[in-house]
């Protein structure tokens, strides 16, 4: 005698909803086996239920529903082979999707953690011993953005002529660099050939400070006091945006005291 299951113990065994078994019944891809003439509840049989666990396994595929009702309308062993064969290749290319899903998040994830490391506190002043750096100097961006910095090596790259592009690299850091009463984002690179807009950033000691949209002004003033007091000019400040979530970020504030 066979077991029957109501639709609420059905969903339970194949780990799916109850109005999913409906839909199923309604597009008639599994159907109950019995439906009680007087209550019009519907019962399963096990039958069903690896039916609907074979169905449950070609969705993680992700099969559409139409394709899995006709795959499971097959009764030729040729075609049921070449159909999982094709299955087959297709998880092959999945499991590679995740991989560099999951190499991709190892990266972010190290470069966060190294960001949390070195992260200074917000309004600390502090000296730092920088070597020489080039920076190329955006031709129109003055303010970072949430646009700009998502792929903000595009945008240098597109300044470049053709001939050029092939001979700079930047690293993945964004910037502003403020002089003469103007400010230019730029990026920091580590190939480059003589171009417009190259500026070389001296080696030596600079003065900085974490600072963020609010602060900058006030921080900026200080700095620029401080080293006022040490009996340095100020020929330019340099801004770092540095990130401290996904889409956020602050800055360090860096001003040439000395080689």
């Amino acid at each position: 005698m066979k077991k029957f299951f109501s639709v609420g113990e059905a969903a339970k065994l194949v780990g799916m909803t109850a109005e999913t078994l409906r839909h199923y019944d309604r597009i008639g891809l599994v159907k109950p086996r019995r439906t009680d003439q007087w209550t019009k509840y519907r019962y399963y049989t096990e039958d069903e239920i690896v039916r609907l666990n074979t169905v449950r396994a070609l969705r993680c595929m992700d099969l559409p529903l139409e394709e899995i009702k006709a795959v499971l309308a097959l009764n030729d062993f040729g075609e049921i082979v070449s159909f999982l064969a094709h299955a087959e290749r297709e998880a092959d290319k999945k499991i590679a999707e995740l991989q560099d899903v999951k190499a991709r998040i190892g990266r972010a994830k190290g470069f966060y953690q190294a960001k949390q490391a070195e992260r200074p506190a917000l309004g600390s002043i502090f000296v730092r011993e920088l070597p020489q750096r080039v920076i190329l100097l955006s031709d129109h961006l003055s303010e970072p953005t949430m646009e700009t910095l998502w792929n903000y090596q595009r945008h240098f790259y597109a300044r470049l002529d053709e001939a050029l592009k092939e001979k700079f690299s930047f690293e993945d850091v964004a910037g502003r660099y403020s002089a003469d009463g103007k400010s230019r984002m730029f990026a920091l690179c580590t190939r480059y050939a003589d171009t417009e807009g190259l500026i070389t950033l001296p080696a030596g000691r600079y003065l900085c400070a974490a600072c963020n949209e609010q602060t900058r002004d006030t921080v900026r003033s200080d700095l620029l006091a401080r080293s006022e007091v040490r009996g340095g000019e100020v020929p330019f400040t340099v801004e770092l945006v540095v990130l401290t979530g996904i889409l956020q970020w602050e800055y360090e504030m860096q001003i040439f005291v000395g080689a």
